[in-house]
């Protein structure tokens, strides 16, 4: 069979073709193997901190948590007695027993409504009766003893 001389030449184009462009791929690669790797990019070091220490409570912040587990406990007394002396150990917290009591029912547009004044005496001897206590510290005022000479509560 004779063959057309164009369909020769058209293989040996194809042929030539195919040459040039693995010769082009190969020497791509080779001239990536043989440029050098960069550096590898500095590794920062990560320097701990310690976490800031948190803010110092105020001798009012102190003296309400204690309160609020104070008046927890007289609350949830096992019995008599255990209410008692929960209430000696939280009287002598304060700067005497007929420190002020005010319990807010309302407010509203800054201007507070009180349920009738009581004292922290009468306060804890309500909490031991009902034992419940279903109100938080909302306000509290210290004397230069750092005792508490004014309660205000409000309803939980």
């Amino acid at each position: 069979m004779k063959q057309s001389v164009s369909t020769l030449s058209v293989k040996r184009i194809l042929f030539m073709g195919l040459v040039l462009t693995l010769a082009m791929g190969a020497c791509k690669s080779k001239k990536k193997a043989v440029q050098p790797t960069p550096p590898p990019a500095p590794v920062e070091q990560v320097v701990e901190q310690a976490p800031p220490p948190p803010p110092a409570r105020s001798a009012e912040e102190i003296a309400a948590e204690k309160l609020e587990n104070s008046f927890n406990a007289v609350a949830n007394a096992g019995s008599l007695n255990a209410a008692d002396q929960s209430i000696q150990q939280t009287l002598a917290m304060f700067s005497n027993q007929e420190t002020p009591v005010l319990i807010v029912i309302h407010e509203e547009n800054g201007i507070k409504d009180y349920d009738e004044p009581t004292t922290i005496k009468r306060y804890l001897e309500y909490l031991k009766d009902t034992k419940k206590n279903l109100n938080y510290i909302s306000d509290i005022r210290l004397d230069a003893n750092g005792k508490v000479s004014e309660l205000e509560l409000r309803r939980k």
